[in-house]
């Protein structure tokens, strides 16, 4: 365990702390209170950490959604991962499934790149993805989601309700099966992928975490994962310079609008840890 959590875990009252009725405003008040005091604390490890994990957070970040706590109980907690292609927020969202297995997390995982439109038309017609994208066809454009669809999605699920989202097939035929995976609507819903970037969608989460790493590790780790695929190595680096071309037009300009920038070469056992230490705080209430 990283000495980092091992003294959070240690620092923190051990005992349970009487659950208050968070169907009052008062008891929603103290949790606010909780929470924001716990986040200032993990806040103020992770500047420890040989590779924090926190690269920025909003100054008004904690107050504006502990604000939305308080006045929106009943709405599911929506949060959203973005970041450039091999940043990393893909292998972040595999250690929160890896947790949610593990800890049975009240957790939803929402994965955008289904909602790209079917262009299997296009393929047959051009013989390829990659013959598709040499023609200059820009995939990763946002007119290329079914975006009106994700908007729609993720507002049931915030509100209650369990969904059938499409599935887009990454095997190079462009095909999007429509309804194919279900997900439930769960206490936290999150959005992973750069669609989530996009003005149609940005506006609804509460929680918008950046994923940023350095253009360096980002190439080598997609040509490693373009080796992973039998890509070749040629098509591998046309398709690196599109999805840069994608990312400084599509995903960069969002960065800013971001309330956490989070370090994709953060390590993810660090961030494991990070993750359960706050499902113990955000648990550690028992009943009278």
């Amino acid at each position: 365990m990283n000495a980092l959590i091992r003294d959070l875990i240690d620092n923190k009252e051990t005992e349970k702390i009487q659950k208050p009725n968070f169907d009052t405003r008062i008891g929603r008040e103290f949790l606010a209170f909780y929470l924001k005091t716990k986040f200032k604390q993990i806040v103020n490890y992770d500047k420890k950490a040989e590779k924090s994990l926190l690269l920025f957070v909003k100054p008004n970040f904690m107050d504006n959604f502990l604000d939305r706590l308080i006045n929106k109980p009943r709405r599911k907690i929506l949060i959203s991962i973005t970041g450039e292609s091999a940043s990393g927020k893909s292998t972040i969202c595999a250690e929160i499934q890896k947790s949610i297995e593990r800890n049975n997390l009240p957790i939803s995982i929402v994965n955008t790149d289904n909602y790209f439109n079917d262009i299997s038309n296009l393929i047959k017609k051009y013989g390829s993805f990659d013959a598709l994208r040499d023609t200059g066809y820009d995939v990763d454009s946002p007119h290329n989601f079914q975006l009106d669809l994700l908007r729609e999605d993720i507002e049931k699920l915030a509100n209650g309700q369990d969904v059938k989202i499409p599935q887009y097939l990454v095997n190079g035929t462009g095909i999007s099966i429509a309804n194919a995976i279900e997900i439930k609507s769960k206490k936290i819903i999150i959005v992973e992928g750069m669609a989530a970037t996009y003005k149609e969608v940005h506006d609804m989460f509460d929680i918008k975490i950046y994923i940023d790493l350095n253009n360096k590790t980002r190439k080598k780790r997609f040509l490693d994962r373009a080796k992973i695929r039998n890509q070749d190595h040629e098509n591998a680096l046309k398709h690196w310079e599109y999805v840069c071309t994608a990312g400084k037009k599509y995903v960069m300009p969002a960065k800013d609008n971001c309330d956490i920038i989070a370090n994709g070469e953060c390590n993810l056992e660090y961030f494991t840890q990070i993750l359960e230490y706050i499902n113990l705080i955000t648990n550690n209430f028992c009943e009278v």
